[in-house]
């Protein structure tokens, strides 16, 4: 008995260093403790022209890519018009400037990937063109007729799951996949005789996803978003963020972070004893009244291990794993303790 009494003592001891050790290092991480951008992230950064805080560039007959380096968006020339993908609130107001400087033709169409205001929130700067079509998820122009936001247009032409424009020429497939990143809807743009591809939200080449799996709100669906993109035949992908067009791989290297951020997390809760966890917490802070700080440290201390251990595999693989990785641990540890 006493040998058990020890054992669990020392069991107790050890979950209480790590947790004091784990709270030191989340807590005192200072900036310059974050490592370098990869080299190859880097190589591979789009010029942003320093005169007009944007990048274009035409990635295949008559549809182009604009970019300010942080977010991105796109659009298709015909010979009838200009369907625009996406209006940032960053630089919105600057594609109609940019599209005059390629084409004459005039914007025609205004589509929306989703709902959030960082991808439309410029879209008022399109109000100057007449006969202007938007386009948007059912989910989404309901969404934007109730919120009456002036600098998201509200959608004029709505639709559920799928839709095909046709214009001088050009056919691009809109698709509705899950609702991976936002409630209201996700939407997919694929031009199929320019092998291009735009999902926003899912994934930004070279890095890993932004905080908490790009925010998503359904992380059982993100899971499977990458497979989703992958069904399409494709060379050009836009992720609507950051600094690189992206290709397959970027795709399969994103899923395989994810798939074993979620692995990792399942493990190792699994591996953890809620009861030692509480049992040393309890005695730490003299007693179990605090039920919340005691369940706290559980979910801390599975969060904690994963992360060191994500980390450790992918830090010179993928830029900002030392930023995210603890966010993308957390989204992953509530999907796996309350819904896988």
């Amino acid at each position: 008995m006493k040998k058990v009494y020890l054992m669990l003592h020392i069991a107790l001891i050890s979950v209480a260093l790590f947790l004091l050790s784990a709270r030191a290092v989340a807590s005192e991480r200072s900036l310059d403790q974050y490592v370098p951008l990869l080299p190859e992230v880097l190589d591979k950064a789009l010029a942003i022209d320093p005169a007009t805080g944007l990048y274009v560039q035409e990635l295949s007959a008559g549809v182009y890519l604009i970019t300010d380096g942080i977010w991105q968006s796109a659009f298709v020339v015909s010979d009838d018009g200009v369907v625009v993908v996406d209006a940032p609130a960053s630089y919105g107001h600057k594609i109609p400037g940019a599209i005059a400087k390629v084409t004459n033709q005039q914007v025609k169409m205004l589509v929306y990937s989703h709902a959030h205001k960082d991808h439309i929130g410029g879209s008022a700067a399109f109000s100057q063109f007449e006969h202007l079509d938007i386009v948007a998820l059912d989910g989404v122009a309901r969404f934007l007729a109730e919120k009456q936001d002036p600098n998201r247009l509200v959608p004029t032409v709505s639709f559920e799951g799928t839709k095909t424009l046709s214009m001088g020429g050009k056919t691009i497939e809109l698709r509705q996949h899950r609702n991976y990143h936002s409630d209201e809807g996700d939407l997919f743009v694929f031009v199929p005789d320019a092998r291009f591809l735009m999902a926003v939200d899912t994934l930004a080449p070279g890095y890993v996803p932004f905080s908490g799996f790009d925010l998503t709100s359904n992380f059982h669906q993100y899971r499977k978003v990458f497979d989703d993109i992958l069904a399409y035949d494709f060379d050009h992908f836009i992720g609507g963020h950051l600094t690189a067009i992206g290709s397959r791989e970027d795709v399969e290297q994103t899923k395989a972070f994810t798939e074993d951020v979620y692995q990792t997390v399942k493990r190792i809760h699994d591996e953890t004893e809620l009861p030692v966890v509480m049992a040393a917490t309890a005695e730490a802070v003299g007693g179990w009244d605090n039920k919340y700080l005691l369940f706290k440290a559980f979910l801390d201390t599975v969060a904690a291990k994963s992360t060191t251990e994500i980390e450790g595999r992918w830090i010179d693989k993928l830029a900002g794993v030392d930023v995210w990785t603890d966010s993308h641990v957390r989204t992953a540890l509530i999907y796996v303790r309350w819904d896988d």
